[in-house]
Order: structure tokens, then sequence, then C-alpha cells
């Protein structure tokens, strides 16, 4: 008796061999996986991938989130975030008041300051080097992880330094790595309906390229669930696979889910878990060249953080303590968590937490 099988299945199967024999999906592939509706294959295809990669080890770091200014020159349709100079709720802190607010949150835990904020035209280029440098005198301990890509754009068109002068000073106060966001969808028919006036597709990406060749390690991210194709979050995860062939510079992908515009939108509102766990599996197929894929739980919750880390995702971010760019778009997730929860969260998952520093080094394995 011949048993019949659909076009869906053998397309299925053969993309099961190549993740099996470890070779590389197409723009075709990725496509399909998302059009499928076979989430427990595709789940069980990227854990596979995974434990390759990393066994049940399972990654955290103590951090805090933190916004020198929310005073922002661009008019990104999804950020509620931004505002502009003299608006209600307007700020924009000097190194010591940045300080003073780290001071009542610090512990000697903390191994990393996770610093975005908007782009502000109202303070020079100066004020953010300075912001860095303050911070470092006072906490020399704690890595700065800093600033997006599209920040280091906006900061080389106010100071008319390039990248990689820009880079330079930030460097020589401070910092030590770059934070992923900026990206949203690599798509210059994305960023123009979605209003992103700031670093496009190319700018976004030589940005990193130019930290890696100084030596740096980045973030990277993708901000999905608005009006992009799937095959528009593909060419994404492809731009940034092209360019870790090229510098392996990239530490961390971070899928983001975009929330809604307030806290009290309803779930029609929001990604579903379905599309959210398959965008974390089907990121750790695609992005073969890269160690971790981030479960974000400020975006997704910490159960389905959980979940995640049965499929394909290593990393569960950090404590955070405050985070406030993804709560004032209406994220309805804890703001921080403590250092036991994430263990708890890993260990309840049967993986093995590790805390970590921001390049990934192994400070302590939790068994």
């Amino acid at each position: 008796m011949n048993v019949v099988t659909s076009a869906e299945s053998t397309r299925m199967q053969a993309i099961q061999e190549k993740v099996r024999r470890g070779e590389r999906l197409t723009l075709e592939d990725g496509v399909f996986l998302y059009q499928s509706d076979d989430l427990l294959t595709i789940g069980q295809m990227a854990n596979e991938a995974n434990m390759r990669k990393n066994g049940k080890k399972v990654y955290f770091i103590e951090n805090m989130s933190l916004y020198f200014t929310n005073v922002c020159e661009a008019h990104c349709a999804f950020c509620n975030f931004r505002k502009d100079e003299g608006q209600d709720g307007a700020y924009t802190l000097t190194g010591q008041q940045m300080i003073e607010y780290v001071e009542q949150h610090y512990h000697p835990g903390v191994r990393e300051f996770h610093i975005v904020g908007g782009h502000n035209p109202n303070v020079p280029f100066q004020y953010y080097v300075d912001s860095l440098r303050a911070l470092k005198e006072r906490f020399p301990e704690v890595t700065l992880k800093a600033y997006t890509a599209a920040e280091i754009d906006f900061f080389s068109r106010i100071s008319g330094l390039s990248y990689r002068e820009v880079l330079q000073e930030l460097m020589k106060a401070g910092l030590e790595s770059l934070t992923g966001g900026g990206a949203e969808i690599l798509s210059d028919h994305y960023r123009k309906k979605m209003r992103v006036d700031k670093a496009d597709v190319t700018q976004y990406l030589q940005v990193h390229r130019t930290a890696h060749e100084l030596g740096l390690r980045t973030h990277t991210t993708m901000l999905y669930g608005s009006i992009e194709t799937h095959e528009d979050r593909v060419r994404h995860l492809i731009h940034l696979r092209e360019l870790q062939d090229e510098t392996n510079g990239f530490l961390v992908f971070i899928p983001l889910s975009m929330q809604p515009i307030s806290p009290k939108a309803g779930i029609r509102r929001r990604n579903s878990a379905y599309e959210d766990l398959k965008t974390i599996a089907i990121s750790r197929l695609m992005l073969d060249n890269f160690q971790h894929i981030k479960a974000y739980f400020i975006n997704i919750g910490v159960q389905l953080t959980q979940v995640a880390l049965t499929m394909g995702a290593s990393d569960v971010h950090g404590t955070i303590v405050k985070e406030k760019i993804s709560h004032a778009a209406g994220a309805l997730t804890p703001e921080g968590i403590t250092r036991e929860d994430l263990i708890w969260l890993v260990k309840g998952a049967g993986r093995t937490p590790i805390e970590r520093d921001t390049f990934y080094n192994e400070v302590k394995v939790y068994e």
C-alpha cells in the first residue's frame, strides 16, 4: 500500500534533512516555515539546532536598563516612548542625575548597563560621550552596552564625524558594546511606510560593520508584528546572516514582538503566542552563524519565554530593573525580574541557568 505524502510534508522533510546535515536554509525555506502551521516540527528543528550549539545551557545577566533622554527627533509610527522637547513627561538627565538613579537601584551583582534613548537634537554629541564617561568613572566594573546603530548614525549627523570616529570617541569614554535596537525591519519599503525616519537599512548594517571592525561585539534585533510580510522578516534575517558571515561580530539576535500603543489594547492588537514562538524558532534555523537567540520576556512574558527555551532560544536576557520602551507602548509584562526568578524560569524548562557577562563568558552555573 502506497502512502500519499502531501507537497507540504515533503518540503518540510527536505528542510528537516537540511537542518540535520547543518545545511543553510534559503529565503524560500524560511518563508515556507512561516506559512506552515506545523509549529511543533519547526520548534523541534530549532531545538535540535540550538542543542548542537549550546546544549541545555541558557544564559542571563544581571543588568540595568538606563535611559538618559526620551526627547527624539524621529517619529516612528510604533513608538510611544519618544517625546518632543518641552512636552509633558519629556526629560534629559545629566550624568550626575543618572548616577543618582543608578545608586538607588544598584547592587554589586550588576554587570551591565543597557543604555538607549531618544535622538535628542537639543544636546550636542559631547553630551552622549560625557554621559557614558560619568557612568564609567563611577561604576568602572560595569560593562557599558550603549546606544543603537540608529543612535550612532544620529550622532554622526549632529557631530559631522564618521561612524568610525563617533564609535572611537564613545569607546574612549567607556563604550564596550552596542545594543541591538533600531533595526526594526530591515526593509526600505517598511521603513518608509512606518515612518522610521532614522538610519536606513544600509546605514544600520554599516554601523555594526564598523563597530565589528573596531573590535566591538554587538547585539541585533528584529521588531516584528505590524505591516511586514513573512518574506520581509526572512530577508531581514538574511541581511544579518550575511553581515555575520563577513565579520562574526554579533553576539546574539533578539526577536522583539511588537507591542500595541496602549496597555489597554486587546489580544487582537497583540502578536499571538503561536507567532512569537514560530519567529524565535525560525530565527534559530535561519541564523546558523549566530551562537544565541534571545527570548525577551519583556515582550512575550515569562511563561512563553520558558516554552521558547525548547524552541531554539538560549538566552533570557537579564534582570533589567525597570524597562521603559516596551512598557510605554503597552507591554503587560513585569518591568524587571530577579535573578532568583530567572533561575527558576530556566530550571522550570528543564535547562541549566548560566549567569553570564555581556560577552557570554560564564560567571556562574546554577545546577
